[in-house]
């Protein structure tokens, strides 16, 4: 103990145990640190490889030999995984024509070619990946969180039960009652189109859920009736002002014709 106690004022002690705090901190990191969870497999080089040839093929023309972008289509590097599966699987691209917005139609590739390409763009650089089961699991989020986070965040665009509305220059939100749970957490992952980004830190996973589980209960119809377009109070006061009215007015002529 003497001895140790002696070293203890060695010259060289502060390097020691600086080096020796460097090494725990690192290893508990290593333990400790979240791993970021995806849906994906693990890519195998076999994939990288397929999901090129799919890319030159369907989307350099476009977006660049090496996704670099061009003038006519952005750069794909670091755009992650899931921004390539939600674009890809919803048919947005490759893109049928050039507009103020890719439209939703039948996917030109089928889920295997659709892993393979998104393996390849996320191969090009660190980007958001496809969430996992668990995150997109309706079942497990809490509805009435997700109403609020939803209006706070959403309902400008997608209407407050996510029926959808048109926006500036030709572009829309489009309805999201038959979005799949992994494309509305990809989309609000990535922000396609005119639609922002909202990372982890803006909503944090749990809350994403959260607002797919609200979504997810929309679909089961309305529970006041008749849903009028679910366009909110501009369809629901028309309706008022012309039934409504148009009773009253008819009231108001039977009245004046029994007492005639």
């Amino acid at each position: 103990m003497k001895a140790l106690a002696a070293r203890r004022h060695h010259r060289a002690a502060p390097v020691v145990l600086l080096l020796l705090a460097l090494l725990v901190t690192g290893g508990l990191y290593a333990v400790l640190a979240p791993t970021s969870a995806t849906a994906e497999t693990a890519s195998t080089a076999t994939d990288v490889e397929e999901g090129q040839r799919l890319f030159q093929a369907n989307c350099a023309t476009c977006h660049g030999p090496n996704a670099e972008g061009t003038s006519e289509a952005p750069s794909l590097v670091g755009v992650g995984a899931a921004a390539v599966d939600f674009q890809v699987s919803t048919g947005r691209m490759p893109m049928q024509m050039s507009g103020p917005q890719a439209a939703a139609k039948p996917p030109q590739m089928n889920p295997e070619q659709t892993a393979d390409l998104a393996a390849y763009v996320a191969s090009l650089g660190a980007g958001p990946a496809i969430p996992t089961d668990e995150q997109v699991d309706a079942s497990l989020g809490d509805s009435s969180n997700g109403a609020l986070l939803f209006r706070t965040n959403c309902a400008m665009c997608h209407n407050a039960v996510g029926a959808g509305g048109a926006l500036s220059e030709g572009k829309w939100a489009p309805p999201l009652d038959d979005v799949s749970e992994r494309n509305l957490y990809q989309a609000m992952l990535t922000g396609p189109q005119s639609m922002p980004v909202f990372n982890d830190a803006n909503i944090e996973p749990e809350e994403k859920r959260d607002i797919i589980a609200y979504l997810v209960e929309q679909r089961d119809g309305s529970a006041g009736g008749l849903t009028l377009g679910s366009l909110g109070p501009v369809s629901e006061g028309l309706w008022a002002w012309v039934v409504g009215l148009g009773l009253m007015i008819g009231a108001a002529v039977w009245i004046g014709a029994k007492s005639s």
